[in-house]
Order: C-alpha cells, then structure tokens, then sequence
C-alpha cells in the first residue's frame, strides 16, 4: 500500500509573483516517487490562517508524513530545517498586513520542538541526487517557522504516529535574474525533494555524521 505524504507550499508573498515552494510541491505531486501518494496544499502567506488550512488538510488526508516547503531567497541550497521555535516575530508584515511580535506560536507550547524526519539523512539524499543541500538551525520566526511550529505541535500532541519536518528551497532564476541572490530551478528542486521523501519514508532512524554550525 503507498505511504500518504502531505506536503504543503506557500502562495507568493512579499510582492513576488511566485513563490518556488507551491511550484515544487506541485511537480513533486506530479510525479511522486514510487510506492508514496503525494498530495500537494497550498497555504496561505498569513499567520494563523496558515497554521489552521495546514491542521485542516491533515485531519482531511491522514497521511503518513507531512514536509511543509518555504522560501528562503538567499540560502543556496535546499535546507532541511532541524527546529522550530515558538514565537512569532515579523519583520515585514504578512499578506494580510499582519505582523506580530514577540508572540507564541502555540501559548503555553514548549519553547521549541524537533523536527521528526531523519534530517541528516534526507540531507544526504539530496546531495546524491546531485541537488547542494545542507542542515539547517533556524527556520527564521516568519510564517514558515510558524507553520513548522504549528506542524510539529499538532504531531505531538494528537498524531504522534505520523513524522513531519519543513524544508527550505531557494529562490527561482527567474526570481534571481539580478544576479543578487543564488537560485535553483524548480525542476531540480523538485527531483531534491523527491529523494528527500524516499529517505525520510525509509530510515528508521537518522545518520549520527556531523552537520552542525558553528555560529
């Protein structure tokens, strides 16, 4: 029987016209890996709102696994993120103009939670696939570390069964042609994150290889 995975983009924001994540859960979708059934949503670019369409579709789907995508233009690699944190802190406002500050993502929630995918292995499965990738410590306190926090506190507190974690991808050419900030395309962003799926529905558990940060 396929394993049901939900992943999720964000609509454009910030004045773009598009943003890479919705295109590459799209293409993912498409075209999922063998053996797993991908179904894509795509969330809204808004605090609250988005955390509530992202626990909607996985009370609807049920799935097994649930890797929510964002943008981060200027990072040059996919970025698996390793931790979300529980506050809000925006330094430009939503696309509904909202723009909290210093506020939990969840009251009374932990101050932080771990991503449940084998990180460091989904890591190494992109880089095979031949896409640069890397572990990431921050998710930054915008609307994706709000929805990795929201993800994560859902799983543990009523789907403990199902892993889940948040990818970061990078900006599209078409959004780079300045040359100021370093892009991927979509396809190849898309071909990351499919090997990133069959590792993180494969391992049990996760490499012990270094990955950390020094600052």
């Amino acid at each position: 029987m396929a394993r049901k995975v939900l992943i999720t983009g964000f609509e454009p924001f910030g004045g773009a016209d598009v943003n890479p994540s919705w295109e590459v859960a799209r293409l993912v979708a498409d075209t999922p890996p063998d053996g797993l059934l991908v179904t894509p949503i795509r969330l809204s670019c808004v605090f609250g709102q988005a955390a509530e369409e992202l626990r909607a579709a996985v009370r609807e789907f049920t799935p097994d696994l649930v890797v929510c995508l964002g943008q981060a233009a200027g990072r040059p690699d996919v970025t698996v993120e390793r931790v979300a944190i529980n506050v809000d802190d925006a330094r430009i406002p939503d696309n509904a103009g909202r723009q909290p500050v210093d506020q939990p993502v969840a009251p009374g929630g932990p101050a932080a939670y771990f991503s449940t995918l084998p990180v460091k292995a989904c890591v190494a499965a992109v880089r095979r696939a031949g896409v640069p990738a890397s572990l990431s410590h921050t998710a930054g306190t915008f609307v994706c570390n709000h929805v990795f926090y929201a993800l994560m506190h859902l799983l543990a507190t009523e789907l403990p069964t199902v892993r889940g974690g948040f990818v970061h991808i990078p900006a599209l050419p078409e959004q780079a042609l300045d040359g100021s900030k370093p892009s991927l395309p979509a396809d190849a962003a898309a071909h990351a994150l499919r090997a990133l799926l069959t590792a993180a529905t494969t391992h049990t558990t996760d490499l012990r290889v270094p990955e950390g940060a020094t600052h």
